[in-house]
């Protein structure tokens, strides 16, 4: 199937490890060229570099100058972009008893930048009659405890892709929300490995999933993303997707209890 992204021009935000280095990989494979924006230069150039296609701009999403120089650069040296991934964010632990500068530090490492992004990159897509694809976690629907910060960044992600579906319609772009559960990401591996068990912490959590008792691989969020952006998914617009293996959704007692 031809997903019509040969040569689109297509920016990641953390893109050079996990779930967005497999979005990367994904969008290479369908002749895009895909773009990292992210805080990690040296492992966002060797995988651009092993790809054999794409670029690599350094930026700190927390700082609104930085990402605007780095769009600038994008389009100065790469072109205007076609497909936005808001992919980056982190789980920072930012509970109900931080303070409220901890909070908001929380907001922008994980909401602000995406506002701020899709902001820069409006025209581009309206040209394009582009798409984005945000990336927010289950936990913006199941909670998780001792991450207020985070959670509360990810609902909002939720409610923008839907607020910006509206706002884009017009235009021909469409936005969607891909939300991973539990993806075996080498990050995962390392909270695993500190286990005092970890491969019955690993048991334990496989057993929740439904679907194969197993944990969803980052390429198959990486598929989804990418058929999303893509052509194919003309009339898709406004979505929140579940790639998790019944995850989020399903009794998780049926896990148990086949």
């Amino acid at each position: 199937m031809d997903l019509q992204l040969q040569d689109k021009i297509v920016l990641v935000t953390g893109g050079a490890k996990g779930i967005g280095e497999a979005i990367v990989r994904a969008f290479a494979e369908e002749g895009a060229t895909p773009v990292i924006l992210g805080r990690n230069p040296e492992e966002a150039q060797g995988l651009i570099g092993a790809l054999g296609r794409g670029h690599s701009f350094h930026a700190e999403l927390t700082d609104v100058g930085q990402i605007e120089s780095a769009v600038a650069a994008v389009r100065d040296e790469v072109g205007p972009v076609d497909v936005l991934v808001n992919n980056a964010g982190v789980n920072d632990g930012v509970a109900i008893g931080a303070t409220a500068a901890e909070f908001v530090a929380s907001l922008e490492r994980n909401l602000v930048h995406p506002f701020v992004l899709a902001g820069l990159l409006l025209d581009d897509l309206k040209a394009a009659r582009g798409s984005i694809v945000n990336i927010g976690p289950k936990v913006a629907e199941t909670g998780q405890g001792g991450t207020s910060g985070y959670a509360a960044a990810k609902g909002a992600m939720n409610a923008l892709t839907r607020e910006w579906a509206i706002d884009l319609a017009a235009h021909g772009v469409r936005v969607n929300c891909v939300a991973p559960a539990e993806v075996m990401t080498p990050l995962y591996e390392n909270w695993l490995a500190k286990r005092p068990d970890p491969a019955a912490a690993r048991a334990e959590i496989e057993s929740t999933i439904p679907l194969g008792g197993r944990f969803t691989e980052a390429a198959e969020i990486a598929d989804l993303v990418v058929f999303l952006a893509s052509g194919r998914s003309g009339h898709t617009t406004g979505q929140i997707m579940y790639p998790d293996g019944g995850y989020t959704h399903l009794d998780r007692a049926y896990a148990h209890d086949p």
